[in-house]
């Protein structure tokens, strides 16, 4: 007995639908049918620091929104210094990934983005050694982050299955490091 998974017989289906308007003389059908089964990938993040809010769609299938990732590069900007650095996409996708795998619709509460060299130098050595002298965040491959309605053990824990980076643990801060780094994992 075979078992059609429901994706692949949509998929068959709308193939085939675009065959047969394409076929029909019905072609602004086929171009509906075939734009409309590409994934649009989207975010919703809170700033705790700026009070800054953005639901956006940053990629359609493959293709990232060059406009979009703009956005998100301010919005995660150095809150400190105000100095907008350049994220990595892939960040985007590891929390797209996340929102996905946790089936969480909420936003997710950002606490750290972007960091500038001095930025990172001031809380290097002001915050007790918690932060990295060569930290990913000057990059723009990092991000601090945990979701509301969500034990952080569990953000975490989906975090390292998808193996795309480095998860840093901070239950006493209340949030987890994701980045686009080597696959690591450690707790602070």
């Amino acid at each position: 007995m075979t078992r059609t998974i429901p994706n692949v017989a949509r998929r068959r289906f709308l193939t085939a639908a675009s065959g047969a308007a394409l076929a029909c003389g019905f072609p602004m059908i086929a171009r509906a049918t075939t734009f409309s089964s590409v994934l649009e990938k989207d975010l919703s993040l809170d700033h705790t620091h700026t009070r800054e809010s953005i639901e956006i769609v940053y990629a359609k299938g493959r293709r990232y929104i060059p406009q979009a990732l703009d956005n998100l590069n301010h919005f995660l900007r150095d809150h400190y210094s105000g100095l907008v650095g350049q994220m990595d996409p892939g960040l985007y996708d590891i929390m797209h990934a996340l929102r996905s795998t946790l089936k969480a619709d909420l936003p997710f509460h950002i606490i750290s983005g972007y960091r500038s060299p001095k930025t990172n130098e001031h809380l290097r050595t002001t915050r007790g050694g918690g932060v990295a002298r060569r930290s990913l965040h000057m990059d723009g491959k990092a991000v601090d982050l945990r979701m509301p309605g969500v034990p952080l053990k569990e953000l975490r824990d989906a975090a390292l299955e998808l193996k795309r980076g480095g998860v840093g643990y901070y239950p006493g801060s209340n949030f987890i490091h994701v980045d686009t780094g080597r696959v690591r994992a450690w707790a602070g």
